[in-house]
């Protein structure tokens, strides 16, 4: 194991910068993922560790060995570089069996063949595929042919392992399981890990830190509940979960809370840990579950009453998500009974909400 450190790395192709001035430090044993949209420079970042492509600049040093320096010249290409990549689509010789294809890397290697053998069991055990030695890959079902790939990977002990969307491939369900199955192994391993994905529930349930990215740069870096309850901006904030997102003006500001109004007049109070000037347009970011129908009655102490108006019921198994247009922006409610009627009263809590200056794209 090994820490990974990248400083100012880029990589353009042709007139595009797809990774644009990249620095990040992965600490011995660490999981970290690479969580952003498609085009936003994960997984160039993870080709320029591995190799797969060399960067215009910036330095990749993986413990005391330089992958990587522009500066310097020095370039180690991907078979000198102790990583473990397993590739989306697994990659795994048809013609070999389970077991032909996690001894390869060994084989390569002029490992001997009773250490080859002894190897390749021991791994196949770690990935529960050892009862599986003798088929090929066309006998196993997406995700027994993933933790082959994760067992060929692992065979000849890399440095550092390199996941690209290993699960994408997968059915929901099966999915679902091999994530749970992964972060145990993870746990068992204790791997200097970077793993690439789109997926937001992949990233918060596996990861020690969370890398966002956006148009080829780091947009926020952060354990999963930070990068969930305190994104760093609203693009962040639109990624990660669910967020309700309300354009405002700030009528009123002190002691750390502000008097929003909306353009319909109506008005709600939120604890602004950013400052808010008065007179300024803002936007108010809320997650789904912060939200509730409001009971008969004033507003409590803790939170604001608004008038919205239902625009959609669907049922999504024990819950209802509900659409809601309050002042011109488009909301959503999960409750656990459709509201009666086409008007609805909407709780919202002084405390929980983020706001950022400006009216957010997301919002707008």
């Amino acid at each position: 194991m090994a820490e990974l450190v990248i400083e100012g790395l880029t990589k353009r192709f042709g007139g595009v910068t797809a990774v644009d001035d990249v620095s990040l430090h992965v600490a011995d044993g660490e999981f970290v993922t690479l969580l952003g949209p498609s085009g936003c420079g994960k997984s160039t970042t993870l080709a320029a560790v591995a190799g797969l492509d060399r960067a215009d600049g910036g330095r990749i040093t993986v413990g005391d060995r330089v992958y990587f320096d522009a500066a310097r010249g020095i370039y180690l290409p991907p078979e000198a570089r102790s990583c473990g990549l397993v590739f989306q689509s697994y990659a795994l010789w048809p013609h070999m069996t389970v077991f032909d294809n996690v001894v390869f890397p060994l084989t390569l290697r002029k490992v001997s063949a009773a250490d080859r053998r002894r190897r390749v069991m021991e791994v196949l055990e770690l990935v529960e595929m050892a009862p599986y030695a003798a088929r090929y890959p066309h006998e196993l079902s997406g995700g027994q042919q993933q933790r082959v790939a994760l067992a060929r990977t692992l065979v000849y002990h890399p440095a550092i392992l390199l996941l690209d969307e290993p699960l994408s491939n997968l059915d929901a369900k099966l999915r679902d399981r091999a994530r749970a199955w992964l972060a145990e192994l993870r746990t068992r391993l204790h791997l200097t890990t970077i793993y690439v994905t789109h997926d937001q529930i992949e990233a918060l349930s596996l990861s020690d830190r969370i890398v966002v990215m956006n148009g080829g740069r780091i947009a926020q870096i952060g354990t999963p509940q930070d990068i969930y309850e305190r994104p760093a901006d609203p693009f962040v904030a639109d990624f990660i979960g669910t967020t309700n997102f309300l354009p405002a003006r700030v009528a009123g500001a002190s002691a750390g809370r502000a008097q929003l109004e909306l353009d319909d007049g109506q008005r709600l109070e939120v604890v602004a840990a950013r400052p808010a000037e008065v007179g300024s347009r803002v936007t108010i970011a809320f997650r789904p579950e912060q939200m509730h129908v409001a009971p008969p009655g004033p507003a409590d102490a803790a939170g604001s009453v608004l008038n919205t108006r239902v625009t959609s019921r669907s049922y999504v198994g024990g819950n209802w998500q509900v659409g809601l247009d309050l002042a011109g922006a488009v909301l959503r409610l999960e409750t656990r009974q459709p509201p009666p009627e086409d008007v609805l009263r909407l709780w919202l809590p002084h405390a929980g909400g983020i706001l950022f200056r400006g009216v957010a794209d997301a919002a707008a």
